[in-house]
């Protein structure tokens, strides 16, 4: 189980770093100014690679976790609680890298509508959800 539980760390520590660059990436193709073909054509092909990278690590991290809860009964029982809002921010995390795929289509399409600013807050998303989940897996608060 110990080395479930490390590659299950592992990928999902990668995951993660994928999904705090991912949107950087969006910050500054929302900077591209219109005549910058070049720089914009090297930012989409980075977020491109970057987003395919990332569902490959997201895969194996979903897969181990299931592995532990479910083949070894990690978090299984009605006093854990703290496993249902670790799920759920599970769950959390996998819609925010969908709409990671879907702000990169538009991209890639010319069809972006928001300003940098606003991907730098979506850029903050991720951060919350790891915390939350660290802390509910650590503490196990409830």
């Amino acid at each position: 189980m110990l080395w479930v539980k490390s590659f299950h760390i592992v990928f999902v520590a990668s995951w993660f770093a994928g999904l705090f660059y991912l949107p950087r990436i969006f910050v500054n193709l929302a900077m591209v100014p219109p005549d910058s073909v070049a720089e914009r054509e090297r930012l989409l092909l980075m977020a491109r690679k970057l987003m395919r990278f990332t569902t490959l690590l997201a895969v194996p991290a979903v897969v181990l976790g299931l592995w532990l809860w479910l083949g070894y009964g990690i978090g299984l029982g009605a006093d854990q609680g703290w496993m249902h809002a670790k799920l759920a921010l599970v769950l959390l995390t996998l819609a925010y890298h969908h709409a990671c795929g879907v702000i990169l289509r538009r991209f890639q399409r010319g069809m972006n509508q928001r300003g940098h600013v606003w991907y730098r807050w979506f850029n903050e998303a991720p951060v919350i959800m790891l915390v939350a989940v660290v802390v509910l897996v650590v503490v196990k608060p409830f």
